[in-house]
């Protein structure tokens, strides 16, 4: 059986948006991209994504990364190159109702009930399924009981507006910590399991 894993970088008010760079996601007129710059998170990245054997991503995070992961250089020296080879490899699953045409090799979308076919894919054989970004996506998975971990990068910083993980109306969700650690930067790593009962 696979599971599937939120990973996301967060602050302490819990906004997801754009922490990669200032054009990432201006959407609603966001105008705090690049947040994470400053930061050191440690090799957290390289550790977790060894273990992403898909990607399960929202039309406008699948559209982020196949403008910057699926057009980038695999032979990039470090991280960079490492992640777009590995994203490029695996499977890529999609959520979206307007997209019709994928660009990004090994893109699959998930079709009208975004539940039941990740409930199928969970039901498969293989590793993590991760979701970075999709906050529609995870709300909608979460109503289904249909995530399995959410692994939190906490930053010691308050934005005061953004999108948000855990917006207005996300479904109760017990959840129990089964890791947490600081780092030297002052980020909090929380990961997070569905609380038994």
């Amino acid at each position: 059986m696979s599971t599937v894993v939120v990973q996301a970088f967060i602050t302490l008010d819990g906004v997801v948006q754009a922490g990669g760079g200032p054009d990432e996601d201006r959407e609603g007129g966001f105008e705090h991209g690049g947040w994470q710059a400053g930061y050191d998170d440690g090799d957290i990245v390289s550790e977790w994504e060894s273990r992403t054997e898909a990607l399960l991503l929202g039309r406008k995070t699948y559209e982020i990364f196949a403008g910057s992961w699926g057009v980038w250089d695999e032979n990039a020296d470090g991280l960079l190159g490492e992640l777009t080879r590995r994203y490029n490899r695996i499977p890529k699953y999609v959520a979206s109702d307007t997209l019709t045409d994928l660009g990004w090799k090994n893109s699959q979308l998930l079709g009208p009930d975004v539940p039941t076919a990740v409930k199928q894919l969970r039901s498969e054989p293989g590793g993590e399924i991760r979701i970075w970004g999709s906050t529609q996506l995870i709300r909608t998975l979460a109503e289904h009981n249909l995530i399995d971990e959410y692994r939190l990068v906490v930053y010691p910083l308050v934005l005061g507006d953004g999108k948000k993980l855990f917006g207005d109306g996300f479904p109760l969700s017990r959840l129990s910590l089964a890791e947490s650690r600081a780092l030297p930067s002052g980020i909090l790593i929380n990961i997070y399991k569905p609380a038994a009962g």
